[in-house]
């Protein structure tokens, strides 16, 4: 079954039969590869913070099998490890994986995949995947790219984090070494090439003012939640600055 999936998956002809889009296969192939295998490394990472965060070995490697979002994920033991609840940790790993559901908008449009096999390739729509698919010139390279992209960073991202969560729990306290660090330095790695206009920037600054700021105060894993109001209030204030710019320029008139 498995074999057949891929299969579908990896069918990459063109809806108008096939004919090449203009970049070849083999540098689809590099690319795909080269952020596969980049990012899939980091899983380590994860593995140990997330067995550091008292997360037995198989709650780890579930987590990377079934979630399989970096972000959210490490958001995820990263509150569980302040001592927060279950509940507040999953509502902010589920904050930040909704922005997988419009990249899946996108990639219906862009890929067109067969019905069935939708929702096997739902599983790999993350970030990676989707910069790869959209930097393609046509749907056969897209399709291509999202493939190796996709399959190198899930079976990479789940042996690392096998590895690290093994390797954990044969040094014992990951405090100790500092490993307890490498969470939030992958977390912010993996966010920071996503921030490239000035109310990205903006939305991220407001939103760390406000999760350092409310965490003398608030229970752990509440300030989390709290940040991810940045986002509406930064697009509230552009929308009001902008009706008042609309405004001053029919005064103007």
């Amino acid at each position: 079954m498995a074999v057949e999936r891929t299969a579908a998956l990896a069918d990459v002809r063109d809806d108008g039969g096939g004919a090449p889009d203009g970049k070849p296969d083999g540098a689809v192939v590099r690319d795909a590869l080269g952020v596969g295998i980049a990012v899939g490394l980091s899983g380590f990472a994860f593995g140990v913070t997330s067995a550091g965060s008292g997360l037995t070995l198989l709650q780890t490697c579930a987590l990377s099998l079934l979630v399989f979002t970096g972000a959210s994920q490490f958001a995820l033991v990263g509150a569980l490890a302040a001592g927060g609840g279950a509940f507040t940790a999953a509502a902010g790993a589920f904050f930040l994986g909704v922005r997988n559901a419009f990249y899946g908008l996108r990639l219906s449009q862009l890929l067109a995949l067969p019905r069935a096999v939708r929702p096997f390739a739902a599983q790999w729509v993350i970030d990676e995947t989707t910069a790869v698919a959209l930097a393609q010139p046509g749907r056969r390279s897209a399709r291509l790219g999202f493939l190796v992209t996709g399959l190198s960073l899930y079976v990479l991202w789940n042996l690392t984090t096998l590895l690290g969560a093994l390797g954990a729990e044969a040094i014992g306290d990951t405090d100790a070494w500092g490993l307890d660090a490498a969470g939030p330095a992958v977390f912010l790695a993996l966010l920071a090439p996503m921030l490239r206009t000035g109310t990205e920037r903006t939305v991220a600054g407001l939103a760390v003012l406000l999760g350092l700021g409310l965490l003398p105060v608030l229970p752990a894993g509440v300030p989390v939640l709290v940040a991810a109001l940045a986002a509406p209030a930064v697009l509230w204030a552009q929308g009001r600055r902008h009706a008042a710019r609309g405004d001053a320029a029919e005064g103007d008139r």
